[in-house]
């Protein structure tokens, strides 16, 4: 136990068994240690010196011989007080040397990443919850594909909340959904929550995903996989917008009625 204890801190197997040697003999020359441990008398010489600096053995002269000692164990807690802040310092100069170069290092990301789509997933109900939450971040209005159905019954304590927080923002939410009770229910509160649906024509045409357009982002929702994707892409985003405001102007702008 004593000995694994010392190899823990940092004292290799040689340093703790001629420590503990010294402990036991109380002092002693390099001959009678390397006798008491087995270890040569080179290697005598080089354990003693650092467990010297470690500041856990002393030296002292007598009849013009040299001895050593084990100092008061209580010695190996200011040890380890010095060893900590000894890496404490290292730590804060690595850390120094980070923050000078990381502005090149985003900078190398930068251009490597140019051109290329910055691709996110998120996973479970808090994983999908983090990436609706990234909508909020939108400039513009948001166009989405969205059936209010499944949304509400894959996050059913969070979405009552998040429109109110989106429309307190001040961003406006342009959607195409399919025809259901969920989803003529949410269109009677538009107004207060900043946003226009366009219902699909026929009642069969359904589906389950949703898909937000902002910024220069898509975010792809599964409700069924219980997963998101956040796709950041110029490109693909602008290609989703035309697509969207193409299929947009052939909806009727009146609500259909519902079938009981």
């Amino acid at each position: 136990m004593i000995y694994e204890a010392l190899k823990e801190i940092g004292l290799s197997e040689k340093e703790v068994s001629v420590y503990l040697t010294l402990l036991e003999i109380g002092s002693g020359k390099v001959q009678g240690i390397s006798r008491k441990t087995r270890l040569n008398r080179t290697s005598i010489y080089d354990i003693l010196e650092s467990l010297t600096q470690k500041g856990l053995v002393s030296r002292y002269k007598k009849g013009g011989a040299s001895y050593f000692n084990a100092l008061e164990p209580d010695r190996l807690l200011t040890y380890l007080d010095r060893e900590t802040e000894e890496r404490q310092k290292l730590v804060n100069r690595q850390k120094s040397r980070i923050t000078d170069i990381l502005p090149q290092l985003v900078s190398m990301q930068d251009i490597y990443a140019s051109g290329k789509p910055k691709v996110r997933f998120f996973e479970g109900e808090k994983g999908m919850r983090e990436a609706y939450e990234d909508t909020l971040t939108a400039k513009e209005t948001i166009l989405a594909y969205a059936n209010v159905q499944t949304m509400h019954e894959g996050l059913p304590d969070f979405f009552p909340e998040y429109y109110r927080r989106r429309a307190k923002q001040g961003i406006f939410i342009k959607a195409i959904v399919p025809q259901n009770v969920l989803s003529h229910e949410r269109s009677l509160h538009d107004q207060e929550e900043m946003r226009s649906i366009r219902f699909l024509p026929e009642k069969e045409m359904s589906f389950s995903p949703e898909v937000n357009v902002y910024n220069d982002k898509m975010l792809i929702a599964s409700w069924n996989e219980k997963m998101a994707i956040i796709i950041e892409s110029k490109e693909l985003a602008d290609l989703q917008r035309l697509t969207f405001e193409l299929l947009w102007k052939t909806l009727p702008k009146h609500i259909p009625e519902l079938d009981d």
